[in-house]
């Protein structure tokens, strides 16, 4: 067998690992197979720092006992000695796990819909050469954008392909296979004894769709935005939140969505649904079949139909996202949202999340503010506590004073509460922007209390 073997060989070595595992005495089992090819380059002020290629496959196989075990082990290796043992140590590990509730394989479901592009033929012709041609324009296009630059830390690129097959007693067997590319820049800007190290990246499936020297004047931009930042008065004050900002910030919303998170205590939407969460210019939702989505596929980690979850409606909590298990203990069916890898039992997670746009663009945002600070990074977002919603985040960005950009901002912090956060919520722009996988416009946020000079 090749490294790479064909669709048929897997199919026909995955019905025989199914086989090998129900003659153990299994209730039930499912596998995922996953192969791909990655490359990566970061230059360091034009020369290589580091660089890498490489090719990877696995698969990984779960066993159910019918009493609510279940377990998992993985090999990188596809013969059947190896494969032998894998059921072996996927059978021990399910017999010695905890019963839980929910736990079954699902009916395989056809995915519907349109064929779902994810693949971009054209990743496949880049070179090694081409690669370094992307590198060395980021950084000359980073030098160019201002004097001021006195190293490009980082001008990064990476890209691949990966395919993956799941397979069930149950019946399923399905392929999916799908491209990414990613480029990004880091600068140090430098004035005087004021020095600000930024960064802008940005990932996608298209090659076609990755700028390399806007992505490196964009980092300068962001860089030289907050460079030399000052503390704004402590006060209150109006926050208009860029869309990577905002993008962050829906990103930490989401995981509250996830139902295993609440089973869990986890999560500070627990018996919110229905209740005002937000403010009435928020809709949330998670889209798993996004046309060249980073986080779309057809089927999810349990070969259950992927689709659209309205999260937040109005500002209302309308729902959660679901895998199997959680869906079995609610008494609902599954969103489409498990998630796992090969070494992983299935959770639930997020596909694509995307905040929906507003009507007014940036401009018209902007105009509105007569105090106020435009915010391109939000520092400790991660500390955000997820069942009591208290956060304490320091902020950069720029102040706005009647509808001008008035100087760099840094230095400052605001606390406060989640849900109190996003009930200030006044206004969503109509610039929708992906980061990964995760849609984000900019957003407008009244009466935030902000601690400076």
């Amino acid at each position: 067998m090749s490294f790479f073997p064909s669709r048929g060989e897997v199919e026909s070595l995955g019905e025989w690992l199914l086989d090998a595992a129900r003659s153990t005495g299994v209730a039930e089992a499912d596998l995922i197979y996953s192969t791909g090819e990655s490359h990566s380059l970061e230059l360091r002020d034009g020369e290589p720092e580091d660089q890498s290629s490489g090719v990877s496959q696995g698969i990984g196989l779960r066993t159910l006992d019918g009493q609510g075990r279940q377990g998992v082990a993985y090999a990188n290796a596809l013969d059947r000695r190896t494969l032998l043992d894998l059921v072996q140590w996927s059978w021990n590990n399910c017999r010695r796990g905890e019963p839980r509730e929910g736990i079954a394989l699902g009916r395989p479901e056809a995915p519907g819909g349109e064929p779902l592009p994810l693949e971009d033929p054209s990743m496949g012709g880049l070179t090694p050469q081409e690669r370094t041609q992307r590198c060395l324009r980021m950084t000359e296009a980073a030098r160019e954008a201002d004097p001021r630059v006195v190293s490009v830390r980082g001008a990064s690129w990476h890209d691949g392909w990966g395919e993956s097959f799941y397979a069930s007693t149950a019946g399923h067997a399905s392929w999916e296979r799908g491209t990414f590319a990613g480029c990004s820049a880091a600068v140090v800007l430098q004035e005087g004894d004021q020095v600000e190290m930024g960064g802008f990246g940005e990932q996608s499936r298209r090659l076609a769709d990755l700028q390399e020297v806007s992505i490196a004047r964009k980092a300068v931009d962001r860089t030289r935005c907050v460079l030399g930042g000052e503390p704004v008065p402590t006060g209150t004050y109006t926050l208009i939140l860029d869309p990577e900002v905002a993008a962050s910030l829906v990103d930490e919303v989401g995981d509250l969505f996830c139902v295993s998170n609440v089973h869990k205590n986890r999560s500070l939407m627990k018996g919110q649904l229905g209740h005002p969460v937000a403010s009435p210019a928020v809709f949330l939702e998670d889209q798993g079949r996004i046309p060249w989505g980073i986080g779309s596929s057809l089927l999810d980690g349990e070969g259950v139909p992927t689709g659209r979850t309205v999260l937040v409606e109005g500002g209302v909590a309308r729902g959660f996202l679901y895998n199997l298990e959680y869906a079995r203990r609610d008494g609902v069916s599954s969103t489409g949202n498990a998630c796992r890898s090969l070494s992983s039992l299935p959770d639930v997670g997020t596909t694509n999340l995307v905040l929906l746009p507003g009507t007014d663009s940036p401009k018209t945002l902007l105009r509105g503010v007569s105090r106020g600070v435009y915010v391109t990074e939000l520092l400790g977002l991660h500390t955000l506590d997820p069942v009591s919603g208290e956060f304490s985040l320091g902020v950069k960005g720029w102040a706005i004073g009647g509808g001008e950009p008035r100087g760099p901002v840094g230095g400052v912090t605001m606390a406060g509460n989640l849900v109190d956060f996003l009930q200030r919520i006044v206004a969503v722009g109509n610039d929708l922007t992906f980061f990964g996988s995760v849609g984000a416009c900019t957003v407008v946020v009244d009466h935030v209390a902000v601690a400076g000079s």
